[in-house]
């Protein structure tokens, strides 16, 4: 836009010029209008050619402007380009440059019609993409293309020039100071700095320069002409190609791999990499699947840097490095194309690529397995993923539906079959064992997608002619595939008939690998050529011939065979083929001499010899020697000799003496006059030469073998015998061999020199230095053994001498030359020599382990002899002494024997399989041996039996099974999954069974799931890839593992046990397992698990199977007659029924006849009252019904529909489970789908399945069945319901419709259930009604109500409650006008029904009355509330009134008690029916408490005292008791203690009775409000009526009980107060509450009583406080009951250590206890005399007087007081501290003063005597306390003792005291305080009168 407008905003020339594309379009519309209807076709046609490029031009950028225009002149656009395909190709692509026009408008031919541009635009592309010249292209000529015109290239000249011109510059002659070096350095130099200067000399030509120079410039223009028409060509295609792939056009992608093919090659060209790289990386976005499309460049981008292609790569692409890259591809393309198998064998997860999105993966794939060194695992597993993804891309097939294109993408014609052989030929041949099978499953795969059949391509010549090629292969695996490829394309392989030159080819391909070496390549040939028909061809003859020469040795062994076949067949062509091969021979045995210059150089070699040739013709006149008549016999030995067997080559030779012999075995008795002349003049006339020694050699052992045609005393025997022994020393196996084979013919002619020939021979095999001597001694001994007889070894003493030599320690050669001897009689003699080798193995053990290597290696070769010669008798004779040397205890010979062992695996194929069984697991208990070199010994002993394992695919994974042989803890899992991914196609023989077979049998043994299935599932498949004798021998160690995991709880391996065993069965026939059945009809009955059943079951159907129909037969009548029995243990009906479920698919079609016999026994386990029984049976159902639909349907089908109407919901379950199998069966769906759905009335049915069920059931039956399960849908069960929703929802395609449809037949079954005495029935016909109404609309109420109502009135109660459960069902699902509509009806019908006699229909009514409320709201009540209360007057009635009510309030509480409370409150209070429903009321009851609870107070008031008053006590309690919630509690705490707090008597008695009440029987926990309760409870104590304190007592009493300690000391400090409180209000001295007869003050008791016991000192202290007051305020009489538990915990407590104040409280409190009842306290008195005089001692002085008061209490109860006053009295005497003497004083004035005249008189004496003595104590206080004692004791003193106090103490202390005192004017006399005192100023206090004293002058004086 910027160009069409100047800066000034004017229009630039360019812009004056410019047409809008708009303008351009419409001018062309108008031109195509022109050619109107009438107009001329042809000019029509013309001019719309001429409008194609035209419209196509980028200006106008409208890519559907042409197809428009041609629609506008009423042309077929389509029709249009076919007509005139060729003329628009002329235009567009002969046009060079192509232009963008031509571009767009091919873009636009391939869209309109791809089917016929594509081929022709592609063709044209590939055409020139192929042209060769693009390929050779070098770097070189590359360059001069991008020099520009002008400029020289190669510079080469000009530089030559140049340095000619420095040269020749002038420079001086070398001297000392200027050498040439110098000078020169110097010129460059200065050449240098005029570079850098910028000045530029013309360098100065010669002519000859010039003339070179134009030359060059003249060939690199024509260079860069040429390469510039090439680049513009390519870039044309590639410009064609980009403008087809912009548009993505249908089939485009069929067209990539042909691309991808033109591609490659050509990124080794510099020309035509750059420009190939971008369209080759845009062609994944055209085949890639579009989640792969990313994939897709990554693939392109890597195979691009493996091609290493001559361009610059994206260095983005280039980061990672390349091996890491390519293993991400390889692992990214197997994980998306490569599906996964489930343990059950489906395929799931990813799909493969489609053939061409494959053909662009498969370069790089190709060079992964061709350039990746497999020198790892890691590696091996890419390769073989690589390989794996090739092989399911092999197996692509065509779809059948694809009708739209020719050719399908997902097929395999699009594949690059014929690269993709010839890889997987190469990777056979060079690849590791796995490899090599993964590959051959691959070619297999591959060949049957080119094989003509369903779905696959047709194969080419090319991919044949790989595969025939591949015959040639020198790898028996490549020939085997090959082979195995071309039975896949049997159908499209060429016959002679059909194609002369290739059938012919494929004729002899196919006729020479018949003749294979390899047995089983042999087989597949015959067969394959019997398949085919093939016939062979007489012209084949000459033919064969090229294959008898061909280089490769088993192509020429096979064609020798072919050709002497084919001879045999075309006798007459004998002779032409004879002399043809010697011809050939000349023309091979001539080798040109080395081509040589002047100088005798060599220029170059001779060519290679052609040997090969030569050994095929040997190996084709062996073959043919049998055909030759007489007359050709003579000709060929003249061809033999001389030159044959003089060729230059040994082998030859020694393939020409096999020629030769082979045919003197056959015509040498008829020709032996003819040939021993020819013989023997050759010996004569040869000249003495070296190079004749082959030769002569040679003619001696034909003379030999001639020899035996002549007559045995022929002189010409003995001298050939000679030579023969002469010839044995030649150092040629051969030639030892061949004379060996020739001497026993002989032997009879020279008997007599035998014995010298023995002894000549065995001492050259014991003492000759020469190997070769020694080693054609062994030959000779044995053939001549062999000529005499086996006698001759004992006759000659060969055995002795050979055991001597073979035990010589000394000489290792007479060791080695007995082995060589024993080596070749094993051989020789075969069977014969058998007795001897058991008195050889044990010198042979030995020689194993020998110090001499050649004595070993002759051990190991004598070993292989004697075991590949043994037979089944001799491997019996062998094989338990080397078992047995097995446990010896020298290292050594457990060695030699593990080495024989090993041996063994050389012994016939017969003889093998028997004893392997006992070896291999041997040989693996050997590998743990504590020596090292038996370990290894071990170890190679089972390579070597790995090594004669002749199945390839076996041969592979050897490595593996090996490991796993030798570390069977790590491996054998891994060696399993191997096993059972490799896919055989080959048998499998003895010693590949010996591997197998020990570690499947340890996998049995193993823990993990997965080792035992897969173990199971290799013993399985033997069966049909080996010979049952090879396998029989492990039957004894396999089965047991089998039959353990027969019983394996994971149902997977019993599956694949179970059929293991029946292909063993199947295998091997019944009488191999004669223990087998029993066991399995046992453990079918096992009573312990259902597992061991379920196994059994398996195993026995699959056992009946492989026994064939005619067990099942036999078994059957057995079976059926066990499962039908009534009176068999459950477990046992069990089993048998697990066969219903394994035998339909064990037996298929064969088990129909057998169904309708069982059907019976599996509907009566159905309902059988062990649910394990249903369980088995239900899935005995399914199968009959998933295998023989058509037979159940009139079997099953009437005892389903019972099924679904039984009583007991597992039944319905069993039953709707079935029936939907059946449905699903008859309508074809699966089942399986999900039906989990937003709603329940979402259909996935079809009218097509609806159509099929009423074809197979018919109309009636139908209906039966979809309304058992529409009424199903509404069951009391879940599962039910869910099951029977899951079969509808998939069988019924329109559920309103069918509801209709099946109304009448639903509607009968309904009444029914509603009549139904089962509850669930009734539960389902009302839900039923409901769901109906839902789904029909209110429609259908008139007809359903009247209906119900007639229920009603049914006398059946279970009808009745059935209509109510009905009813409310169809409120739910109506609207409320419509139940308004019909309430008339309705609320009698529930009222009714709510006073109905039995309870179930009240509780369904009361269900009914909820719905209507929900629906019309408060009407409902009104309607039916008053009702029912006025129903509660009527004795009739008012019990099922009641409970009606009850049943309403447990469903709307809420609603119902506002409207009923204020009702049943209002005088007469009805407390009866609150109690009634408080019980369902719940919490809503708690909202009017605060009105109830007055009210039921009031009525209790009025009842008291009367015969209601027990009733109306149980009414409140029910009212009560129902209120749990915290708010409710609070409420019926506060009212009731403010209620005894009433002035009025009666409210408080009702009060106290009600919370006694609660306290008592409530179970809520009202902790909280425990102080407020206790409280008022205790202030109730002092109340003056007798209920009221009872009440109150027993309220205290159930709320202490409850309490747990940590509340009980909570509560001490309060109680304390509320005692002291209740005492400062009691009247009396007592306290009323605490006084109560027989009760006392038991009911705070436990709480102090915990206080003293456990509290703190503060919660003690306080507690014996309280304890203390309450003693004081309750009467003796009502503490004695308390007495004990009061004093213990007291005396007790006393005992520890605690605080002062502790004691003091608790003393005190004893005290008054004393006080109060202290004759009740006597059981106690030893604890309380020792706690109290203990106390005495104590430090604080309280605590001291404290003990001292409650001792003076305590004395008054003493029957025996003497001992505590003497106790006192000592104490007194013996005190230190004056303190505690004072007290003890004070003590024994308190007892004396309790029970002084109870004191004996000594004692008394005594205490007198002490007490007068103190009075003049130096401490006051002892005086004054002493005194006061004494005075306290005058009471109780005798006259005489009293007078004698007085006397002597008192009153003469009286007197002198006074004129003491008068003297000194200090007495003080004070009569008023009771006492006196006497003070002495200059002394000390003397004494202290107490006021005892003045009682004692009171007592004296009155």
């Amino acid at each position: 836009a910027e160009a069409l407008v100047t800066e000034s905003g004017e229009l630039s020339e360019q812009g004056r010029t410019y047409i809008p594309p708009r303008v351009l379009q419409e001018m062309l519309c108008v031109i195509s209008c022109v050619a109107g209807p009438d107009a001329d076709p042809e000019e029509k046609e013309k001019l719309a050619l001429e409008m194609l490029l035209v419209s196509n031009h980028p200006s106008l950028g409208q890519p559907g402007l042409w197809p428009a225009l041609l629609i506008k002149m009423k042309l077929d656009p389509e029709e249009f380009v076919t007509k005139h395909l060729g003329n628009i190709f002329d235009r567009i692509i002969t046009q060079r440059p192509m232009n963008k026009s031509s571009l767009n408008a091919v873009g636009v031919l391939s869209v309109l019609s791809p089917g016929r541009v594509l081929p022709q635009v592609i063709s044209t592309i590939s055409t020139s993409l192929e042209n060769p010249a693009l390929g050779q292209v070098t770097l070189e000529e590359f360059a001069i293309m991008k020099t520009p015109e002008g400029e020289l290239y190669d510079k080469s000249i000009l530089q030559s020039a140049q340095q000619d011109s420095l040269k020749k510059a002038n420079m001086k002659r070398e001297n000392k100071a200027y050498s040439f070096k110098e000078q020169i350095i110097e010129l460059e130099l200065k050449e240098e700095i005029k570079k850098k200067k910028g000045i530029k000399e013309e360098v100065q030509l010669t002519s000859k320069q010039k003339e070179m120079l134009n030359a060059q410039m003249e060939k690199e223009s024509r260079t860069r002409k040429q390469l510039k028409e090439l680049d513009d060509e390519l870039e044309s295609m590639l410009g064609l190609l980009d403008a087809v792939l912009k548009r993505n056009p249908p089939g485009l992608s069929q067209y990539i791999p042909a691309l991808v093919g033109s591609f490659l090659p050509l990124l080794k060209s510099p020309l035509a990499a750059p420009r190939i790289k971008t369209p080759f990386l845009s062609l994944a976005s055209c085949v890639m699947p579009a989640h792969l499309k990313t994939f897709g460049t990554l693939v392109s981008h890597v195979t691009l840097r493996l091609m290493k292609p001559e361009c610059d790569l994206d260095e983005s692409w280039c980061q990672e490095d390349l091996p890491t890259a390519v293993h991400r591809v390889v692992n990214l393309l197997h994980a998306n194309t490569v599906p996964g198998r489930t343990s059950k064998g489906e395929v799931t997860g990813p799909v493969p690529l489609s053939a061409p999105a494959f053909s662009l993966v498969f370069p790089l794939l190709k060079m992964v397995l061709l350039e990746t060194p497999n020198d790892s695992e890691e590696k091996e597993e890419l390769l073989v993923k690589a390989l794996q993804t090739i092989t399911v891309h092999a197996q692509l097939r065509s779809s059948a539906n694809n009708q739209s294109s020719l050719v399908d993408e997902n097929g395999p014609e699009l594949l690059p079959r014929t690269d993709m052989l010839l890889l997987l030929t190469k990777v056979i041949g060079t690849g590791s064992p796995r490899l090599q099978v993964l590959a051959s499953n691959a070619l297999t795969a591959l060949c049957a997608s080119s094989s003509g059949e369903d779905g696959c391509a047709y194969a080419e010549q090319e991919e044949i002619d790989v595969l025939l090629q591949a015959l040639q292969s020198p790898c028996m695996n490549v020939r085997d595939a090959a082979l195995r490829g071309l039975m896949e394309l049997q159908m499209v392989l060429p016959t002679p008939d059909s194609d002369e030159k290739n059938g012919l080819n494929l004729l002899r391909r196919l006729w020479v690998v018949n003749f294979d070496r390899e047995e089983e390549i042999r087989k597949l040939a015959e067969r394959l050529w019997e398949s085919m028909g093939l016939e062979l061809q007489p012209d084949i003859c000459s033919v064969l011939i090229k294959d008898v020469i061909h280089y490769e040795e088993a192509v020429r062994q096979a064609g020798a065979e072919a050709l002497s076949k084919a001879v045999e067949q075309y006798r007459s062509q004998t002779r032409d083929v004879m002399t043809k091969l010697m011809e050939i021979y000349q023309e091979k045995l001539y080798r040109p001499p080395p081509v040589l210059d002047a100088l005798g150089r060599v220029i170059s070699e001779s060519p290679p010899d052609q040997w090969e040739a030569r050994c095929g013709i040997a190996l084709a006149l062996n073959k043919l020697s049998q055909h030759l008549d007489s007359s050709q016999v003579k000709p060929l030995f003249q061809f033999f000799v001389p030159d044959a067997l003089n060729d230059r080559s040994p082998e030859v030779r020694k393939c020409m003496l096999d020629a030769a012999l082979s045919a003197l075995n056959t015509h040498g008795k008829d020709s032996v006059n003819s040939l021993l002349p020819v013989f023997e003049e050759f010996l004569k006339n040869a000249p003495n030469d070296a190079s004749y020694d082959a030769v002569r050699q040679s003619v001696v052992i034909l003379m030999g073998s001639l020899a035996k045609h002549l007559d045995k005393s022929d002189p010409k025997v003995k001298p050939i015998v000679a030579k023969l022994i002469a010839a044995l020393s030649t150092p040629s196996q051969q030639v030892q061999e061949s004379v060996a084979g020739c001497l026993p013919p002989l032997v009879p002619a020279i008997k007599e020199d035998a014995g010298g020939m023995i002894q000549k021979l065995m001492q050259l095999l014991l003492e000759s230095d020469k190997y070769a001597e020694r080693k054609g001694a062994a030959y000779g001994l044995a053939g001549l053994v062999k000529g005499l007889g086996i006698l001759s070894l004992k006759q000659q003493e060969m055995m002795a001498t050979l055991t001597d030599a073979i035990q010589d320690k000394k000489n290792f050669r007479r060791r080695e030359g007995a082995l060589f001897a024993f080596e070749m009689l094993c051989t020789m003699l075969g069977k014969l020599f058998e007795p001897y080798v058991v008195h050889v193995l044990p010198h042979l053990l030995l020689c194993f382990g020998d110090g001499n290597q050649y004595v070993r290696e002759a051990a190991d070769d004598c070993a292989k002899a004697v075991m590949s010669n043994l037979s089944a008798h001799g491997v019996k004779l062998v094989l338990p002494s080397l078992l047995a040397a097995l446990e010896e205890e020298s290292w050594r010979t457990k060695a030699g024997s593990v080495e024989l062992l090993g041996a063994m695996a050389y012994c016939a194929p017969k003889q093998l399989s028997s004893c392997l069984p006992n070896i291999v697991p041997k040989l693996t208990e050997v590998l743990t041996d504590s020596h090292v070199k038996v370990q290894k010994a071990g170890q190679q002993a089972l390579r070597q039996i790995g090594s004669v394992i002749r199945n390839p695919e076996i041969l592979a994974i050897a490595p593996v099974l090996l490991d796993a042989l030798t570390d069977p803890s790590r491996k054998t899992q891994k060696c399993l999954q191997t096993l059972l991914d490799t896919k055989f196609v080959h048998f499998i023989d003895a010693p590949s069974l010996a591997l197998i077979m020990p570690i499947v049998q340890r996998a049995f043994q193993d823990r993990s799931t997965d080792t035992r299935k897969m173990a199971a599932q290799i013993i399985g498949n033997m069966y049909s890839l080996t010979d049952q004798k090879d396998l029989a021998p492990y039957l004894p160690s396999v089965t047991p593992g089998l039959k353990a995991s027969l019983l394996d709880p994971v149902p997977e391996v019993r599956t694949v046990s179970a059929k293991a065993l029946g292909a063993m069965v199947k295998g091997m026939g019944e009488s191999c397992f004669e223990d087998l059945l029993p066991w399995l009809m046992e453990t079918l009955t096992y009573e312990q698990s259902s597992v061991d059943r379920s196994g059994a079951a398996q195993g026995l159907a699959e056992v009946m199977a492989g026994l064939g129909v005619e067990k099942l037969e036999k078994l059957m009548p057995e079976i059926v007659a066990t499962a039908s029995k009534v009176d068999i243990a459950p477990h046992v009906r069990d089993g048998y029924i697990m066969m219903f479920n394994y035998l339909p698919i064990t037996f298929g079609e064969k088990f129909i006849p057998y169904v309708g016999p069982i059907i019976p026994c599996i509907l009566k386990a159905l309902a059988d009252e062990n649910e394990f029984v249903r369980d088995t049976a239900l899935r005995a159902g399914q199968r009959i019904i998933s295998m023989y639909a058509e037979t159940a349907i009139a079997l099953l089908l009437p005892q389903l529909e019972q099924g679904l109407f039984d009583d007991l919901w597992r039944i319905r379950f069993s039953s709707v489970q079935l029936l939907g199998d059946l449905l699903f069966h008859i309508s074809g769906v699966t089942g399986k789908m999900t039906t989990e759905t937003a709603s329940e009335d979402d259909n996935f049915g079809t009218a097509q399945s609806n159509k099929a069920i009423i074809h197979a059931l018919g109309v009636e039956r139908r209906n039966r069945v979809l309304a058992g399960l529409y009424m199903g849908r509404s069951d009391t069960q879940l599962v039910v319901r869910q099951a029977s929703l899951h079969v509808w929802k998939i069988v019924v395609s329109n559920t309103p419709r069918t509801l209709r449809e099946i109304l009448p037949t639903l509607f009968g079954l309904l009444l029914g259930f509603l009549a139904s005495t089962c509850a669930d029935k009734r539960t389902i016909a009302a839900r039923t009604l409901g769901d109906l109404v839902r789904k029909l609309g209110e429609k259908i109420l008139p007809e359903i109500i009247p209906i119900l109502e007639e229920g009603l009135r049914s006398e059946k109660s279970d009808k009745r409650q059935g209509v109510c459960i009905g009813l409310s069902e169809i409120m739910k699902s109506t609207s409320r006008d419509a139940v308004l509509c019909f309430s008339e009806p309705l609320v009698p019908t529930v009222r009714k029904a709510l006073c109905d006699p039995l309870e179930e229909v009240r509780e369904a009514a009361a269900k009914t009355f909820e719905q209507l409320h929900s629906t019309i709201g408060y009407q409902a009540l009104e309607d039916i509330l008053p009702f029912l209360l006025k129903q509660l007057d009527d004795k009739e009635t008012s019990e099922f009134a009641l409970d009606g009510l009850k049943q309403v309030m447990a469903v709307k509480s809420r609603v119902v008690l506002p409207y009923l409370v204020p009702k049943l409150i209002s005088p007469p209070v009805n407390t009866r029916v609150l109690a009634f429903l408080s019980t369902v009321a719940g919490d809503a009851l708690t909202r009017h408490l605060g009105i109830i609870l007055p009210a039921m107070m009031s009525a209790l008031k009025e009842k008291l005292g009367t015969g209601e008053e027990q009733q109306e006590m149980a009414n409140c309690q029910a009212v009560i008791l129902s209120v749990e919630d915290e708010a409710g509690q609070r409420i019926i705490i506060e009212d009731l203690l403010e209620a005894t707090r009433s002035p009025e008597v009666g409210l408080r008695q009702a009060a106290a009775v009600i919370l006694n009440i609660y306290c008592s029987k409530t179970r809520a926990d009202y902790t909280a409000h425990l102080r407020n309760l206790v409280s008022g409870l205790i202030q109730l104590f002092n109340d003056t009526n007798s209920v009221v304190l009872n009440e109150s007592w027993d309220a205290l009493n159930a709320i202490t009980k409850k309490l747990d300690a940590g509340n009980q000391l909570a509560l001490i400090e309060d109680l304390h107060r509320d005692i002291r409180m209740v005492g400062n209000e009691a009247t009396g001295e007592n306290v009323p509450g605490f006084c109560i007869p027989k009760k006392g003050v038991t009911s705070i008791l436990p709480v102090l009583r915990e206080g003293v016991l456990t509290g703190s000192s503060e919660q003690k202290e306080e507690a014996a406080k309280a304890l203390g007051l309450v003693i004081k305020l309750t009467s003796a009489d009502a503490l004695k009951p308390s007495v004990v538990s009061i004093t213990g915990p007291l005396i007790r407590i006393l005992g520890d250590r605690f605080s002062w104040n502790v004691k003091v409280a608790l003393l005190e409190t004893l005290s008054l206890l004393l006080a109060k009842v202290g004759i009740a306290l006597k059981p106690f008195l030893p604890q309380l005399q020792t706690t109290f005089t203990k106390a005495l001692q104590d430090p604080n002085r309280v605590v001291r007087l404290k003990a001292a008061d409650a001792l003076g209490k305590l004395i008054t109860i003493h029957a025996k007081v003497d001992p505590l006053f003497t106790e006192l009295l000592n104490g007194i005497r013996t005190s230190e501290d004056s303190g505690v003497r004072d007290t003890m004083l004070q003590a024994l004035r308190f007892v004396t003063q309790g029970a002084g005249a109870k004191v004996d008189a000594a004692v008394r004496k005594n205490i007198t005597t002490v007490l007068l003595g103190m009075l003049g104590h130096d401490e006051d206080a002892t005086r004054t306390a002493s005194a006061g004692c004494l005075g306290e004791l005058c009471a109780f003193l005798t006259e005489e003792e009293l007078s004698h106090v007085l006397h002597n103490h008192l009153l003469g202390m009286l007197w002198q005291t006074n004129s003491d005192s008068q003297k000194r004017g200090k007495s003080v006399m004070n009569p008023d305080r009771g006492f006196l005192c006497v003070h002495y100023d200059y002394e000390h206090q003397i004494c202290q009168y107490s006021g005892g004293w003045v009682s004692l002058i009171r007592v004296v004086s009155a």
